[in-house]
């Protein structure tokens, strides 16, 4: 290890709390100071490569230090870098917002801007029960999620999930949702097409909506896949129904694409390969190809129409941030959205995808591997101590923590979640890439199990 690389973790520890960390555990897990990135690769400052098999959490799409993204961001840099959406607007916004409308399905026509995900959950939900407010449906004040559903950190956005490590604690302070099980495919009998369960699945949905629409507010989603939650997956006949339902019962549908949109599942966005429109649309991540944070939520004319009015009414939506609609995130996201239409990104991900399913058909027989998923360009595998009846290792035993220092060690960076060792890379990879990392992984998982 170098003087550098010694002395950025000293200093990174003395100063920094690091998210979704154990920080006791950097007292045997070192810091990894990045030095630089490029393509799929990150280099620290000892010269050692990893290859970013997760994105970098989800949010980078076309590598690192894309040079057509660069050149957005530097030449947005030299006209202005921001400036309050609140009465002023910019060209990148007007232009994004233009794409965003005519990209996304049918009727999302008006944007909102956000700094993150959780930013545009907590516009949604409060949108959806402002909307009902201004309408006068006032004892609709509830939401409806799914259980291990993931939406968020911030309190509303925790609120809307289901995943009690990271909403437990908080308990007190969240608010009362409604849950319904998830039509998650893992737990489909034997036998039992992932489609047939998530119709099973929907009765329960439909229940709660049929008992309490009246005060319910929206339906909130992760259209496909539930990320944080494993990458647990479902079949697309579930937002079928679900759109139906809502539709039936006067209730709103948000969808939280916002791990799931540009591209991850196959398609430009989740909910297409269901056919629905949902009511609020929420993105973030990918939007700016992981450059700036940025998030927005397209909604319906419909739901803007109700805010619109004298100022006297008192019914806008009064909700804000500083850097709001930013510039140069905006610009990035203009340079996402022409890379994804100039190289016909969709269809070579589907090639890649292939790729995926070829390298991943080798755990399908291991007898730790309880289910090996794959959605588009999302490919999991869950470590189980009984490949039978799917027990899971007792998450005291960290299996995917070793598995994360078995990656490093060989130069790919996995984050696991928990038991679940899972790969969202960069498009931009390679077969050849794809391979390498898979191999790493296999290992990797070898080396977890037999620990």
């Amino acid at each position: 290890m170098t003087t550098r690389s010694s002395d950025l973790r000293r200093r990174d520890l003395a100063s920094i709390w690091h998210p979704s960390t154990q920080m006791k555990d950097h007292e045997f897990l070192p810091v990894l100071p990045i030095k630089s990135a490029k393509g799929v690769w990150l280099e620290d400052f000892d010269s050692n490569r990893y290859l970013d098999a997760i994105s970098s959490w989800w949010v980078n799409v076309f590598g690192h230090c894309n040079e057509r993204i660069n050149l957005a961001v530097h030449q947005q840099l030299e006209r202005i870098e921001h400036v309050m959406l609140a009465g002023c607007s910019h060209e990148p916004v007007i232009r994004l917002s233009e794409q965003l409308i005519e990209i996304t399905p049918v009727p999302l026509t008006k944007c909102f801007y956000a700094d993150n995900g959780s930013s545009a959950i907590e516009v949604a939900i409060k949108m959806s029960f402002h909307y009902w407010q201004n309408i006068g449906e006032k004892q609709k004040n509830r939401f409806v999620n799914l259980s291990n559903s993931y939406h968020g950190e911030t309190i509303g956005a925790l609120s809307m999930g289901d995943v009690p490590l990271f909403r437990q604690v908080y308990e007190p302070l969240l608010l009362d949702t409604i849950t319904a099980p998830s039509p998650d495919s893992f737990n489909r009998e034997p036998g039992e097409t992932a489609s047939d369960y998530a119709r099973r699945m929907f009765s329960h949905m439909e229940e709660i909506l049929r008992n309490h629409h009246k005060e319910v507010c929206a339906v909130i989603v992760e259209p496909l896949v539930q990320c944080a939650g494993g990458m647990r997956m479902y079949a697309p006949e579930y937002l079928s129904l679900l759109r139906k339902s809502c539709d039936a019962y006067g209730v709103h549908l948000i969808a939280d694409e916002i791990a799931v949109g540009f591209g991850r599942t196959g398609t430009m966005f989740a909910c297409e390969q269901a056919g629905i429109a949902p009511d609020f649309m929420c993105l973030s991540k990918a939007l700016t190809g992981g450059y700036l944070p940025l998030s927005v939520v397209l909604t319906t004319d419909q739901i803007y129409d109700a805010f619109y009015g004298e100022y006297a009414s008192l019914n806008a939506f009064l909700h804000s941030h500083s850097y709001t609609g930013n510039a140069l995130g905006c610009a990035a996201g203009l340079a996402t959205l022409d890379i994804f239409r100039e190289d016909d990104v969709i269809m070579a991900n589907r090639e890649l995808s292939q790729e995926f399913s070829r390298q991943s058909a080798r755990f399908a027989g291991h007898p730790n591997v309880g289910d090996v998923r794959q959605c588009g360009m999302i490919t999991a595998i869950e470590l189980v101590k009984d490949k039978a009846t799917k027990e899971p290792f007792p998450w005291q035993e960290r299996r995917g923590l070793k598995v994360y220092q078995y990656g490093l060690k060989n130069g790919v960076l996995l984050r696991p979640l928990g038991n679940v060792i899972y790969f969202m890379p960069p498009y931009v990879i390679t077969a050849e890439e794809i391979r390498m990392m898979v191999d790493v992984a296999e290992r990797g998982i070898e080396h977890a199990v037999k620990s």
